[in-house]
């Protein structure tokens, strides 16, 4: 005997329209029971791992109450086979994504470490006269905050600047002062 058996003489669009009506969340539990195996199958079709197909599975029936709400739904079984579908991709394209991320990262991370020692040694001769380059806001808010460690709240009060207009003098600092060192380095 299935938990919800007084609902499963309903249809899915008289299930969907008592839904609406009363927000009973066993509604979603006869959904559950009638297609959870089909949403199961298909995101294991397409995610091919079975642990993120369970918890993907479980997630679209999480989500499936304010779905109801939002959408005209015809043909239940159809449009959440679509609903399916489209979670699965989102899923693969947001994990690959962050794995894409991850060995992009990686890779620089590598090559960042080895051009360190190189351009620190540079960038450490250099930075005075790159400091004396930059802008008077700038060149003021940069040695506020790393000389005098002031807070960007400090830098305000002191200078009487609005709060972002000092992250965006240190910000814009920053980002100027590494085009100049490297212009500087690459020049030697």
């Amino acid at each position: 005997m299935r938990p919800n058996d007084k609902y499963n003489q309903y249809s899915d669009e008289e299930l969907i329209n008592l839904y609406k009506q009363y927000q009973n969340s066993n509604l979603i539990g006869e959904f559950y029971a009638r297609y959870g195996h089909l949403v199961f199958g298909v995101c294991l079709k397409i995610l091919k791992n079975k642990q993120d197909s369970e918890d993907l599975t479980m997630q679209i029936f999480q989500s499936l109450g304010a779905k109801l709400n939002q959408h005209r739904i015809s043909y239940f079984k159809s449009w959440l086979y679509q609903v399916t579908r489209n979670e699965c991709f989102m899923f693969l394209r947001k994990t690959s994504k962050n794995r894409e991320f991850e060995f992009n990262e990686q890779i620089e991370s590598e090559r960042e470490d080895s051009n360190v020692e190189i351009n620190l040694n540079c960038f450490e001769s250099h930075l005075d006269i790159a400091i004396s380059r930059l802008k008077d806001e700038q060149r003021q808010a940069i040695n506020l905050f790393y000389e005098k460690e002031k807070s960007y709240i400090q830098i305000a009060q002191e200078t009487k600047w609005e709060l972002n207009q000092v992250k965006s003098y240190i910000q814009n600092a920053k980002r100027n002062l590494k085009l100049l060192l490297q212009k500087m380095c690459d020049e030697k």
